[in-house]
């Protein structure tokens, strides 16, 4: 009956610690997947000061559209916290889209091998960042999942676990986006 008793308690003890380190793991890849947010985001921000020199050799008189981008890159690399980021992400893209814009009104512009490079990185850099935020919240999905399942839910409440936060979207972002030349 000893051994029995011995068995159980080693058991009980055994299943609180794979909990523990279930939600210490699920916790480190929430955070290793915003800190590749990050990475990517920093990738963005350290490509558009090369792709702003070469497009101001061919659109000199396009100074404010050029401001734009530069302070939008100002903004991102400043930024605190994932909504100041996200935010700042925003504002970047808008403001990158605009320098695209401006590029069809460059023939030589958009046949230059640098511009074309750099707008392949860019494109490459928004993949990543795509799919860096979809890891993301595939990550919050599993936490969130063990935190309101059994036994997880138990576990959870035991080690004061709360379910995270999704990355969201705004409305402004899920509008269809009209191009116009």
């Amino acid at each position: 009956m000893l051994w029995i008793l011995i068995a159980v308690i080693l058991l009980v003890a055994i299943i609180f610690f794979i909990y523990f380190n279930r939600f210490a793991v699920l916790g480190n890849r929430i955070d290793n997947s915003l800190s590749q947010i990050n990475v990517q985001l920093k990738r963005r921000a350290d490509l558009i000061p090369n792709l702003i020199e070469t497009v101001k050799g061919f659109a000199k008189h396009e100074k404010a559209a050029i401001k734009s981008v530069t302070e939008a890159r100002k903004a991102l690399v400043g930024a605190k916290g994932v909504e100041e980021k996200i935010k700042a992400d925003k504002g970047l893209e808008s403001a990158l889209k605009t320098i695209f814009a401006i590029a069809e009104g460059y023939p030589d512009l958009k046949a230059n091998t640098n511009f074309l490079e750099l707008q392949r990185e860019l494109a490459s850099t928004e993949d990543k960042v795509a799919y860096s935020r979809q890891f993301y919240n595939d990550s919050i999905l599993t936490y969130n999942n063990l935190c309101k399942t059994f036994p997880g839910a138990f576990f959870a409440k035991l080690y004061g676990k709360k379910e995270r936060e999704y990355l969201q979207i705004t409305e402004a972002e899920k509008k269809k986006v009209d191009v116009k030349f």
